[in-house]
């Protein structure tokens, strides 16, 4: 269990993860789904706080010339972050454009409480789908 927090913990941040299949793969070992979810929620939630810190601390230095987002892409996130709002973190889930978003709810300072809820109902709903899957598609390849 533990190596399935530190995969989800890892997948949430800017690095490479793959915890859906790491939870699908303990799941087929017999593992107690609740402990699944439950171990891979925390630690996918983790991460991405990890990320709202970074964007948080990064805010300090947006004027500097070494900054890897532009002034003008960075007032375009802004205009697009106002537009959606916190809910937007209902896609950190999502490849690609989640670990994005939980850096600009840091960024743009979101109370960590309002971070979190959202973070924790998307990666819970998220390993929530992947064990349904889990149990609808692999159940027969896991007995055999």
């Amino acid at each position: 269990m533990l190596s399935l927090f530190l995969v989800a913990l890892a997948s949430a941040t800017l690095l490479p993860g793959g915890s859906e299949l790491w939870l699908a793969r303990l799941w087929c070992q017999g593992e107690p789904a609740l402990a699944l979810w439950s171990v891979a929620t925390a630690g996918n939630t983790l991460g991405s706080l990890i990320n709202v810190a970074l964007g948080r601390h990064a805010r300090h230095y947006q004027h500097r010339r070494w900054f890897p987002v532009s002034p003008r892409a960075l007032a375009r996130a802004e205009r697009g972050y106002r537009r959606f709002g916190e809910t937007s973190l209902l896609l950190a889930w999502a490849p690609v454009i989640g670990d994005p978003l939980t850096v600009l709810a840091g960024l743009f300072r979101l109370p960590w409480w309002r971070a979190t809820l959202w973070i924790l109902v998307a990666k819970g709903g998220r390993y929530a789908l992947v064990l349904w899957l889990a149990e609808r598609f692999l159940a027969p390849l896991c007995a055999g």
